[in-house]
């Protein structure tokens, strides 16, 4: 009998459970997807998985990594897609499908993409419940592909957004922007957020990691009793 093998402990635990228990029922195993390096130190894509974002640079950015890897991608309900701005953060326009306009046929649309495609960006026109998300969500997993949402999703494995987004560029009121450095907060549940600097593309650069990575940490309140104790010893 062999020995079990140990989880990693720098994954979630859930996460890794799931991947087990889809082995034995023979269901595909939640395999990493490549990931933009920038985004890569606090996130890593996973087939299977749906991931919430707050801006079309996030957005692009998840879909980057698995287009630069030589993998197809795509666009749902992006009536405003920018074409440049996908360049600059990776994204290989020869193999990128874009659906601007689904309507009310998202679900179809979506559930098409994720059919052929590794990483599938979705902007849903209108409020998604827990049926829906949830079929798409089974598809994911029974295709091996990635959901990416720019809005809100009932259940996603991680939400990702920007803050203390800075400009340079500009001197003294001239001038043009020429790029931008956010703070990447990464939340999974009610985990504590992990966040990093990174620098989006402006003259001739890449998106990249600027600073290390941060964990946020809890911020724990004494016990009573040991609050009270405290009070006691003073008093005494």
């Amino acid at each position: 009998m062999s020995a079990p093998v140990a989880l990693d402990p720098t994954r979630p635990v859930l996460d890794q459970l799931r991947e087990r228990v889809s082995a034995l029922e023979g269901a595909p195993a939640r395999l990493p997807l490549p990931t933009h390096p920038a985004v890569a130190s606090v996130l890593g894509l996973r087939a299977g998985g749906a991931y919430g974002v707050d801006s079309a640079s996030l957005a692009l950015a998840l879909a980057a990594g698995a287009s630069q890897a030589g993998e197809w991608v795509g666009f749902a309900g992006w009536g405003d897609f920018g074409a440049e701005a996908a360049e600059e953060l990776g994204v290989d326009l020869g193999r990128t499908v874009l659906v601007p306009e689904p309507g009310e046929h998202w679900r179809e649309v979506t559930a098409a993409l994720v059919d052929v495609l590794r990483v599938v960006v979705l902007r849903p026109p209108l409020a998604v419940d827990a049926k829906s998300a949830g079929r798409i969500e089974a598809r994911l997993r029974t295709r091996s592909a990635a959901l990416v949402v720019w809005g809100e999703w009932p259940r996603c494995d991680a939400r990702l957004s920007l803050e203390q987004v800075r400009w340079t560029g500009p001197d003294q009121g001239r001038g043009v922007l020429r790029q931008r450095r956010a703070t990447l907060a990464v939340r999974r549940g009610t985990a504590p957020a992990v966040r990093a600097d990174v620098l989006f593309p402006g003259e001739r650069s890449a998106l990249e990691l600027v600073a290390p990575v941060e964990h946020e940490r809890r911020v724990t309140r004494p016990a009573r009793w040991a609050t009270a104790a405290a009070a006691a010893g003073a008093v005494g």
